[in-house]
């Protein structure tokens, strides 16, 4: 058993995690850094989901199961909903830093998962930027909607969701989308 410093503290925090063939709802506990710091933390590879409660992703709203504590891999989480967008962390941490934003109003796909939201992003857009430059594997989107590709059932609306860049098939700006 590890015990943290006595100068770290620590907070629990209510999110929605989804995982390839799961949804689980449940509170992690963050440090000042908020999730935006725990979930790009380079030197744990997992997490643990206390107070987990599980569903299938093509059946969201039964419950499966209910455990005290869920161990996960973060490369396998897709997507985390957030019902406070404080809780991403600090702003300077979020946004990657004290500088300009701009808004980028896009939809991204992963293999499971639509979403669609705001991605503030400092300069201009470029997506090779984007997915492979810096440390941090999740992204926030704000004013997000995240919906279950084969599932429509499965519809969540949040003012705060981080999304697996590593999980990421495409990414379209909707200022360049065709109008028919």
């Amino acid at each position: 058993m590890a015990f943290d410093s006595p100068s770290t503290t620590h907070r629990s925090i209510p999110a929605d995690f989804y995982t390839p063939g799961y949804r689980i709802v449940g509170k992690v506990m963050v440090p000042s850094s908020g999730l935006m710091g725990l979930v790009n933390d380079q030197t744990t590879s997992f997490m643990e989901i206390v107070d987990a409660r599980l569903a299938r992703a093509h059946m969201p709203s039964k419950l499966v199961d209910r455990y005290e504590v869920v161990r996960v891999v973060k490369s396998q989480i897709f997507a985390i909903a957030l019902t406070r967008r404080e809780d991403m962390g600090p702003q300077a941490l979020a946004r990657g830093g004290y500088v300009r934003l701009s808004e980028y109003p896009l939809r991204l796909a992963t293999p499971v998962y639509e979403l669609q939201g705001t991605l503030e992003w400092a300069g201009r857009f470029d997506f090779s930027t984007i997915m492979v430059e810096g440390q941090r594997d999740f992204i926030p989107l704000y004013g997000a909607t995240l919906t279950a590709i084969l599932i429509p059932a499965l519809k969540v609306e949040s003012p705060a969701v981080l999304f697996n860049r590593s999980q990421v098939d495409l990414l379209a700006l909707n200022s360049q989308r065709v109008e028919e």
